[in-house]
């Protein structure tokens, strides 16, 4: 079944008709006309998996999207045009030329957290690079599933872009098949499984992973706004965003009051009992909400800890000094759990951070320049934000990508158009001069010219 969806779309690629310009600004307008005519659709489906509000849906999803497009609408004219580069004094004369290819038949698989976005998002960089999509959504997040399917059968020809509904077996027998492209976002663990198949085809991958991405407090900070700002990117989606602040890293003469006002702001944002909330999201499924429960046990906690299983819906919670060598330190939380930990110089803030793989985000609090050009200098990561949490992921110019077991490869914007295109060099040499010293018999002095050049 789906190798012949898939010789389907090769077909269609063969045709060339996928490069034409003016078919993937048409097919991106469509796609912007259906999810303006569909918000509430989508807002429902939304809630109906993650519950989550009307308002975080817009922000979080349905903005990030329709910003993408119409970025993607602007520029992609100039994204596809070949750039003429300087060629050298040995192919004299001569010029350079780069010209955008789109891959063919790409692969996207998306997760389940912010299911829309993380969908469309990806997809809008492969239809403006020229490419044909088979989408595989997750199965965990099945009321958004069901509306991306819908929504691909409605603007886009099925050899254009055909959704693939189902589970695990689903994603393996797709893996199977010879993509030009693959895109994934998901856990680490999933990524090298995705890596693997890939690697059967020679098939390149993107990667958008994860990892315990900390928050650093500086003691120059301003408390109440970094309060404010690290609650709002902790709870969105609760905690289940993976460049969500996975922990805190604050500087021991302000670690208390930090803690105070962020005990603040959790009341101020959810009201003292969030679980009863309509507007505070879910644990996805019964069995990620169990393991949120099961790195709870044990730690200290200073905050919240209570939990709803018949809502799937665990309180904010903040957690003491948990050991470095506790589960909680140990694999990203992806939850409504904040750790924190404390420091006294900057040198033992980067030598805790160092003790995990690369994070996929670092976010630092502070009013010195010289304590952020240090972490900036000393910390290698995707990306993040200083004196913010998570919104770097919301500027379509700023490639958004992990380093090393947080991911591969960037995307959104001409970075995610990048991500779906082969770049082509072509060498043009001109027919009217040809320099005899290049051809055998070789002679010293031809020697002696190269070595000059």
């Amino acid at each position: 079944m789906y190798t012949r969806i898939f010789q389907r779309q090769q077909n269609l690629f063969a045709s060339g008709r996928t490069k034409n310009i003016a078919l993937r600004i048409s097919y991106l307008k469509k796609l912007q006309k259906w999810i303006k005519d569909n918000t509430w659709a989508i807002m429902a489906a939304l809630r109906t998996d993650l519950n989550k509000p009307p308002f975080e849906a817009q922000a979080t999803e349905i903005g990030v999207v329709v910003d993408e497009l119409r970025y993607a609408l602007r520029h992609v004219r100039s994204w596809t045009r070949p750039k003429s580069v300087l060629s050298n004094i040995k192919n004299f004369p001569s010029y350079g030329r780069v010209y955008p290819e789109p891959y063919g038949v790409t692969l996207i698989i998306s997760p389940w957290n912010y299911p829309f976005m993380l969908t469309v998002s990806p997809l809008i960089s492969a239809i403006a690079a020229g490419n044909c999509v088979i989408i595989k959504p997750s199965e965990i997040a099945p009321a958004t599933s069901a509306l991306i399917a819908k929504m691909c059968e409605e603007v886009f020809h099925p050899a254009h872009v055909m959704t693939v509904e189902g589970g695990k077996e689903t994603s393996e027998a797709l893996l199977e098949l010879p993509f030009d492209k693959i895109f994934y976002t998901g856990g680490t663990a999933v990524g090298r499984i995705v890596m693997e198949a890939a690697a059967k085809n020679l098939t390149p991958v993107t990667l958008e992973l994860g990892g315990k991405s900390p928050c650093i407090i500086d003691q120059s900070a301003n408390l109440k706004l970094a309060a404010k700002r690290i609650i709002w990117g902790k709870l969105i989606n609760a905690g289940q965003t993976c460049v969500a602040p996975d922990y805190i890293l604050a500087h021991k003469s302000i670690k208390d009051k930090l803690i105070e006002e962020m005990k603040r702001e959790i009341c101020k944002q959810y009201g003292d009992a969030p679980t009863e909330n309509p507007n505070y999201p879910k644990i996805i499924n019964s069995r990620h909400f169990k393991r949120l429960s099961s790195l709870i046990n044990g730690e200290n906690i200073i905050y919240g800890g209570n939990s709803n299983p018949a809502t799937l819906q665990i309180e904010p919670t903040i957690i003491d000094a948990p050991s470095p060598s506790s589960p909680i330190m140990k694999e990203e939380i992806f939850g409504p759990i904040l750790p924190i930990l404390t420091f006294s110089m900057p040198q033992e803030a980067v030598k805790i951070i160092r003790q995990s793989p690369k994070p996929l985000a670092l976010y630092v609090f502070t009013s010195r320049k010289a304590v952020e050009k240090y972490y900036l200098g000393n910390i290698s990561f995707g990306g993040g934000c200083i004196n913010d949490t998570v919104v770097h992921l919301s500027v379509p110019r700023l490639p958004f990508g992990g380093v090393g077991s947080s991911g591969m490869g960037s995307c959104h914007g001409k970075a995610g158009f990048d991500a779906f295109t082969h770049y082509r060099s072509v060498l043009h040499k001109s027919k009217l001069v040809d320099i005899p010293l290049r051809y055998p018999p070789y002679t010293d002095t031809a020697l002696k010219l190269l070595q000059l050049l």
